[in-house]
């Protein structure tokens, strides 16, 4: 069945649970650009609703860049939804402004009562990096990674904390820079920006979620091949694209990459949902720009186990 829809690409997505309902939010472009590579750049959040998480009702789109100019007047990129305690739904998104070229990433906060209609907090911007996250330098990266925000409930306190994609400003080294940044919250409207919580292995790391299972955390995210570094290809061996993950001791950390093999090559920006007790692994199909076209489309779920060393891998693989 997958997650498809004839006239548009998809990508990125996240997913909640609201009583027996599954919400998808996915980005989305118009195939009539022609480029597919140019999606990125003609995006707005696409909103599906299932049961099953196969069979999928589009509700159409939900979100998309503001009215310009504003800091997100070019792209809104992958985000998170959750319930708040003032029982509305937030929405956390990455945004760029086409006054910067779409090289700046930033964080935004929207609301909604019923998560379809969606209302930016202000203007929507809710956090940006300081002196301890990479900013854009000509000729180092395309872009300022600051995006993907991933929020939770924190589980050791009353707060909220926030994870997303980064570079450490204080590494060097290009290929060791990626780094999952950090922030916390009391309310999920004022955020303080705290020091990464993992950095190394990769240049880029990207769609991090967050999640405890079995008295393990652990912390999903996605590279590319062309992102790893030489201390990522001794643990885990040819560099590939797709998903994989950290082991932490809490919320917090201390993370390090677990060791392989590597979780899943074949969808990326995968999320594990927890689907009655089964845990399950969805994303968007990975391709070979050289022999294939863009699919666009979104895995049906996988089943993911969990091995008595805490290892993470895919029922079909083992």
């Amino acid at each position: 069945m997958m997650l498809h829809l004839e006239d548009k690409w998809l990508w990125d997505s996240w997913y909640v649970q609201d009583g027996h309902i599954w919400h998808a939010f996915y980005l989305q472009a118009p195939k009539s650009i022609g480029d597919p590579e140019q999606r990125h750049w003609n995006v707005s959040y696409g909103h599906a609703t299932s049961r099953d998480l196969i069979n999928w009702d589009h509700q159409g789109t939900c979100f998309a860049p503001s009215e310009g100019p504003a800091w997100d007047d070019y792209t809104t990129w992958t985000g998170s939804v959750l319930r708040g305690d003032d029982g509305q739904w937030h929405l956390f998104y990455t945004g760029t402004s086409r006054g910067g070229g779409g090289k700046h990433q930033k964080l935004g906060h929207a609301v909604s009562d019923d998560l379809h209609n969606w209302q930016r907090v202000g203007d929507g911007l809710v956090l940006d990096r300081d002196e301890r996250y990479e900013e854009f330098r000509e000729g180092r990266w395309h872009d300022r990674a600051f995006r993907d925000p991933w929020v939770m409930r924190d589980p050791d306190g009353d707060g909220w904390l926030m994870y997303f994609t980064a570079r450490n400003a204080l590494v060097a080294g290009k290929m060791d820079a990626g780094a999952i940044g950090f922030a916390t919250s009391a309310d999920l409207f004022t955020w303080t920006l705290q020091d990464p919580v993992f950095t190394g292995g990769f240049g880029e790391l990207e769609v991090p979620q967050v999640f405890e299972w079995g008295g393990t955390w652990y912390c999903l995210f996605c590279t590319g091949d062309r992102f790893w570094s030489d201390s990522a290809q001794q643990l885990l061996g040819e560099p590939v694209s797709g998903n994989h993950y950290l082991i932490g001791d809490g919320p917090r950390g201390p993370w390090r990459l677990a060791q392989g093999p590597f979780l899943d090559p074949r969808t990326y920006a995968g999320r594990i949902v927890n689907d009655n007790g089964t845990r399950k692994l969805m994303g968007f199909l990975q391709y070979d720009p050289a022999t294939e076209p863009f699919r666009g489309v979104i895995s049906d779920p996988m089943r993911v186990i969990r091995h008595s060393d805490g290892r993470l891998g895919l029922a079909d693989q083992v």
